[in-house]
C-alpha cells in the first residue's frame, strides 16, 4: 500500500541520515585523535632529522665517497644494459663499466693536477700586483673612515706563494685523497658487480611493494639524467669559458675553465664561486675593462647554459623548488663538506625518496617541494579568469563567474 511505501522510504532516509552522522562523528574522532599528538610527532621528526644529520656528519669521510660511488654506478648503469642486450657476458659488462668510470676519474684527476701546477706557477708572477691591490683596498677603507692599520700590515707581509702550501694542505685535509680513492674504487667494484642483480630484484619487489620499486627506478633515472646532463653542459661551459678567457687575455684560463666545470654541479651559487678568480686576475692584468668583459662573458654563458638549456633538457628530473635547492647546497656542504655541495641534488632526492615518494600518505607534500604542474595549471586558470574579468570591466559588461556559468 502507499502508506507502507511511504513508511519504508522514511525509515530509509532516517537510516541514511544516521549513517552520515556516524561517519561524521568517526571522521571528527579520527581527526581529534591524530591532532592530539601532532606537535609531539613533529618535534620527534625534527629531533630524528637532527640526530641523522649529526650521524652523517660524524661518518662524512666514509659516507661521501660511498655515495659518490653510488652516483657513478647509477650514471654508468645504462652502459651495462646496452652491453648485455648485445650479448656481452655479464662479467665482461661489469669490467667495461668499471673501466669506463676509472678512465673518467683518471682524466679528471689529471686535469686537476695540471690546473694545480699552473696555479702554483701563476701566483708568484702576480705577487707584486696582489700586494699592491691589497694596499689600495686598505687605503680605500681608510678613506671611508675604517681603521685599516691591520689590513696594511697584512697586505705588506702577504706572500702569494704561501697560498700554494695552504691550498695543498686544505685539499689534502678535506678529502684525504688516498683513503677516498681506495673507498671509491672499492665501492665501485662491489656496486658494479651487485648492479647486475638490480633489475631482477626490482621485478621481485614490484608485486609486494610496487610504490617502492617504481620510486627506486624513478630515482635512478632522475639522478642519472641530472648528473649526465650537468656533466655534459658543465664540460661545454668550462670549454667555452676557457676559450673566452684565452681570447680576453685572462691569466690561468685553463684553471678557471676547470673551476667553472666543477662549480656547474653546485646549483645557484656555483656561478658566483667560479667567476671570482678570473675577475681578480683579469683586474690585475687589464683593469676594469677586462673585469667587465669577464662578467659579461660569464653572465651570457651561464645564462644560456644553466638558465635556458639545462632546465629544458633535465625536465622533471629535479622537482625541487629554488628555495629547497639553495638550502640543500648549504645544508649538505655543512654536513659532509665541499663535496656535499656538489652532491646536494642527488642527496636531497634520496631524502625525498625515503620520506615522500615511497609513502602514499605524504603525496600532499609534493607540490610544496616543487611538483608544480597542477599548481601552475590552477594559476593559469586564475590568471585567465582575472584577465577576462578585466576585459569585461573595461567593456562595461558585468563580469561572468566561470564556475556559475559552468553550473548553469
Amino acid at each position: 500500500m502507499w502508506w507502507t511505501r511511504r513508511r519504508s522510504k522514511t525509515e530509509a532516509e532516517k537510516a541514511e541520515a544516521a549513517d552520515e552522522a556516524a561517519a561524521t562523528e568517526a571522521t571528527a574522532a579520527a581527526a581529534t585523535h591524530v591532532s592530539q599528538h601532532r606537535n609531539a610527532f613533529i618535534l620527534l621528526g625534527l629531533a630524528g632529522g637532527a640526530v641523522t644529520a649529526f650521524g652523517i656528519a660524524a661518518i662524512g669521510g666514509i659516507f661521501a665517497p660511498v655515495f659518490f660511488a653510488l652516483i657513478l654506478t647509477i650514471c654508468v648503469h645504462p652502459l651495462r644494459i646496452a652491453l648485455e642486450k648485445r650479448g656481452v657476458p655479464r662479467g665482461l659488462a661489469t669490467g667495461s663499466v668499471i673501466a669506463a668510470v676509472t678512465l673518467l676519474l683518471i682524466a679528471f684527476g689529471y686535469a686537476v693536477l695540471v690546473a694545480f701546477t699552473q696555479f702554483a706557477e701563476l701566483l708568484p708572477q702576480f705577487k707584486d700586483q696582489i700586494v699592491a691591490w691589497g694596499q689600495s683596498a686598505a687605503d680605500w677603507l681608510s678613506s671611508i673612515g675604517i681603521n685599516a692599520d691591520e689590513l696594511h700590515d697584512i697586505a705588506s707581509s702577504f706572500d702569494p706563494s704561501s697560498l700554494i702550501g695552504f691550498l695543498g694542505g686544505l685539499v689534502g685535509g678535506l678529502t684525504g685523497w688516498v683513503s677516498i680513492l681506495v673507498i671509491v674504487f672499492t665501492m665501485l667494484l662491489l656496486m658494479a658487480m651487485d648492479a647486475g642483480f638490480v633489475p631482477t630484484l626490482l621485478q621481485q619487489q614490484y608485486p609486494v611493494r610496487p610504490l617502492v620499486a617504481v620510486s627506486l627506478v624513478s630515482y635512478g633515472s632522475n639522478v642519472r639524467r641530472y648528473m649526465v646532463v650537468t656533466t655534459v653542459l658543465g664540460l661545454a661551459q668550462g670549454l667555452i669559458n676557457w676559450i673566452a678567457l684565452l681570447i680576453i687575455g685572462v691569466p690561468g684560463a685553463f684553471i678557471w675553465g676547470l673551476l667553472a666545470f666543477v662549480c656547474s654541479f653546485i646549483p645557484n651559487i656555483g656561478y658566483f664561486i667560479a667567476i671570482i678568480p678570473p675577475i681578480i686576475f683579469g683586474g690585475l692584468v687589464g683593469g676594469w675593462p677586462m673585469v667587465i668583459a669577464v662578467i659579461v662573458v660569464y653572465g651570457v654563458i651561464n645564462g644560456i647554459i644553466q638558465s635556458v638549456i639545462q632546465p629544458r633538457v633535465v625536465g622533471k628530473a629535479v622537482n625541487l623548488s629554488q628555495t629547497i635547492t639553495f638550502f640543500s647546497v648549504l645544508f649538505w656542504a655543512v654536513v659532509i663538506g665541499p663535496i656535499g655541495a656538489i652532491l646536494a641534488i642527488p642527496l636531497t632526492l634520496l631524502v625525498r625518496l625515503l620520506l615522500v615518494d615511497t609513502n602514499p600518505a605524504m603525496a600532499w607534500v609534493r607540490p610544496m617541494l616543487g611538483e608544480l604542474d597542477e599548481t601552475k595549471a590552477i594559476m593559469a586558470k586564475f590568471d585567465a579568469d582575472a584577465k577576462a574579468a578585466r576585459k569585461a570591466r573595461r567593456a562595461g559588461q558585468p563580469a561572468v563567474n566561470p564556475d556559475a556559468a559552468a553550473a548553469d
